[in-house]
């Protein structure tokens, strides 16, 4: 075996749902099993479109040109025609995808080509299967598809970097494409037929993306639930906000929940006495915050379910009913709307851990703790770089929240004449995803911090799990900055 090639971490078995949270395994190496029906399908349909040509049927991008150059005749050989759709694909610009996403969105283009619907040969399906028990990982530049007739530039750039063709990574190792697979055991793919188009032609990134960060969102609610029960165990609050009564009258399952693991983690919470009859908003009505945003997420988890383990291609092949169907299977419109949901979500929940910050570190509020959270104000300033620096992500966000799904603009010569962008709005989400973190340890940061310097300690146990969790993030010989991303990392794992 070779050096950098390391057993499987992660089994997954075609056909199975593909979940946000399955993709994450994608990071690393994972092995793939097919069912014989799916390789049988995936055989038969290859059959199909061979049949189908020898009967001089019209079949777009495989007799064809492409895009609005359908018109006119493609080229006579299979390999010639795959070299035709790629050649003028590799086109992207901006940085790399970061490995695990490359992966992720390969092992999404995988569970769409494996159903047998989109004529490419059993190789291709195999070598995706090759490639993700390794530590290969394509380089895919960020920017190129308009999220319609497929992420067609990406996954252009991916299928180069399975040829052996520009750059690739093996591990977090960049370097040419032909040593990394070499280095990993793997022969660079060969196309013929319809293998290339097939490949390139569907929203995979798109979905793998969102995916990502709908995890990662979703991670993020129960740390948001977390933190605003550490809020109120440190300053002592109340707890009437989280009563079972105020939720059912309201009558949204999702705030209910939110509300009830409220309650749970203050279990064993005693309140000061010195607070006032009600909070700021910032914790009376953060179960209303995290429970809409509980809600949205549902919504987007199914969309971006349902377009992980569906088909996106174009055309498709029905051999059991002898159709070929050329259609729309590859417009990301479902995701690129979920995944502005999903931004903007990301950006209510940053604004309620930023304003929850920012009553932590205020004197008039937090009880009488010295203000920024000073060991010894003016002598040191606790974590007020802290909150400028929280502020400054926070309106990061909200400048990110300007909807891609409606950006469209005709192209392709207008063959494209409307397109959703769903590519760019799934990178929104993901980015937010990843800010969101940082608020979140950047929050964590200020209530150890607060403890330390006399906030009491919260009474209730999950509170203190979680406070006890965070205690070695933060230390004079570290920075701040690297104390938040530490922060960041605990919340993942505890909450």
């Amino acid at each position: 075996m070779p050096s950098n090639l390391r057993p499987s971490t992660a089994e997954l078995l075609f056909p199975s749902v593909l979940t946000p949270e399955t993709l994450e395994t994608a990071a690393g190496p994972v092995a793939v099993r097919l069912d014989d029906a799916s390789l049988e399908a995936v055989a038969r349909c290859h059959e199909y479109l061979h049949t189908c040509v020898a009967e001089g049927r019209e079949i777009y991008g495989t007799t064809t040109g492409f895009g609005p150059l359908v018109v006119y005749a493609g080229q006579d050989e299979g390999a010639d025609q795959c070299e035709n759709v790629l050649s003028h694909l590799e086109v992207g610009q901006g940085r790399d995808l970061d490995p695990p996403v490359a992966r992720a969105a390969l092992l999404t283009r995988l569970w769409s080509l494996a159903r047998g619907r989109s004529g490419v040969a059993p190789d291709a399906v195999e070598a995706l299967v090759a490639m993700l028990g390794t530590t290969f990982a394509p380089v895919i530049p960020e920017y190129g598809s308009v999220g319609a007739s497929g992420d067609l530039a990406p996954l252009a750039h991916a299928i180069r970097s399975l040829q052996g063709r520009g750059d690739a990574y093996l591990g977090t190792t960049r370097m040419p494409a032909d040593k990394a697979l070499a280095e990993a055991g793997l022969r660079p793919v060969r196309l013929t037929g319809r293998d290339a188009l097939g490949l390139v032609n569907g929203t995979s990134v798109t979905a793998a993306v969102a995916g990502l960060a709908l995890a990662q969102l979703h991670r993020s609610v129960r740390v948001g639930t977390a933190l605003t029960a550490l809020l109120a165990g440190v300053l002592g609050c109340r707890p009437d906000f989280t009563a079972p009564e105020i939720f059912e009258a309201l009558g949204h399952d999702d705030t209910a929940e939110r509300a009830a693991d409220l309650r749970a983690r203050l279990a064993g919470h005693e309140p000061s006495g010195t607070r006032a009859l009600q909070e700021p908003y910032t914790l009376r009505c953060a179960p209303h915050i995290l429970g809409a945003a509980a809600t949205s997420l549902r919504h987007a988890r199914q969309v971006v379910t349902d377009d992980l383990n569906g088909i996106s291609d174009n055309p498709l092949f029905f051999p059991e009913r002898d159709v070929v169907a050329h259609g729309g299977n590859f417009f990301g419109q479902q995701v690129a709307f979920a995944a502005d949901l999903m931004t903007n979500t990301a950006a209510q929940v940053a604004n309620l851990a930023e304003r929850q910050l920012d009553l932590l570190i205020d004197p008039r509020r937090n009880g009488g703790l010295n203000p920024v959270l000073a060991e010894d104000p003016g002598r040191d300033h606790g974590v007020q770089g802290v909150q400028l620096a929280a502020t400054s992500l926070v309106v990061a966000m909200r400048r990110d929240t300007t909807p891609s799904a409606m950006q469209s603009v005709p192209t392709n010569f207008h063959n494209q004449d409307i397109v959703p962008f769903g590519t760019q709005a799934a990178f929104t989400a993901l980015r937010q995803a990843r800010t969101l973190r940082l608020l979140h340890g950047s929050l964590a940061v200020a209530l150890r911090q607060a403890v330390h310097v006399g906030a009491r300690r919260p009474t209730a146990d999950a509170c203190a799990q979680v406070l006890d969790a965070l205690g070695p993030t933060v230390s004079r010989d570290r920075s701040w900055a690297v104390s938040v991303r530490a922060a960041a990392d605990v919340l993942d794992r505890a909450c």
